[in-house]
């Protein structure tokens, strides 16, 4: 008997520190990936202006899902994020996932970024009416003011929607952001360019 018992209690310990060894490596993996991605990103938005940007004759680009596009730099929090084409997982291991069919900055319509609570957007819980967002792309930089925030279902998707004339940076996120597992809920910064 104490032999089975013996056996149960180390295949615990064994599958205990196998899942945290695998945890483990998800974070770093994913860490290395972001790491990765805001090399890309600043080195395509430091990239030399063109005579056509020079002349504010914006062209601007497309990106292939999960294409680094640029870098989303939050000034109250100090940080800087990779910003990649797409929000399915894989996009969002490597930054800020930009919105499919959403639009950029000068396009006058909604801009849509999302990304993971508890990992790029840990800090997230600290702005505030007022704070900041900067989207950099290689075509420009473009800042905007946080007027609004609200809270809806995780499976909302009405907050994605047309703004046309007006140009709006919708970031969202999970919500609580000290919740453990799926959560509930979504946490949406609505922005409003002042550039």
């Amino acid at each position: 008997m104490k032999k089975v018992v013996y056996t149960i209690a180390l295949l615990f310990i064994i599958g205990g520190v196998s899942l945290t060894g695998y945890s483990i490596f998800q974070i770093w993996d994913s860490n290395h990936a972001q790491k990765e991605a805001l090399v890309q990103a600043e080195e395509l938005i430091s990239t030399p202006p063109t005579e056509e940007r020079a002349e504010k004759n914006i062209v601007i680009p497309t990106f292939e899902k999960g294409e680094t596009m640029g870098v989303l730099e939050v000034p109250k929090l100090g940080e800087k994020m990779p910003i990649v084409e797409g929000t399915d997982e894989e996009e969002l291991a490597k930054g800020v996932g930009h919105y499919l069919g959403t639009a950029l900055p000068t396009q006058n319509d909604q801009i849509v970024l999302s990304g993971h609570r508890d990992t790029l957007f840990k800090r997230f819980d600290e702005l505030e009416i007022g704070d900041t967002f900067v989207v950099k792309l290689e075509y420009g930089d473009f800042t905007y003011e946080i007027v609004d925030t609200k809270i809806v279902d995780a499976d909302d998707r009405t907050v994605i929607k047309s703004t046309a004339p007006n140009e709006e940076l919708v970031v969202t996120t999970c919500y609580p952001f000290g919740y453990l597992g799926d959560a509930p809920y979504r946490y949406i910064f609505y922005g409003k360019k002042i550039d």
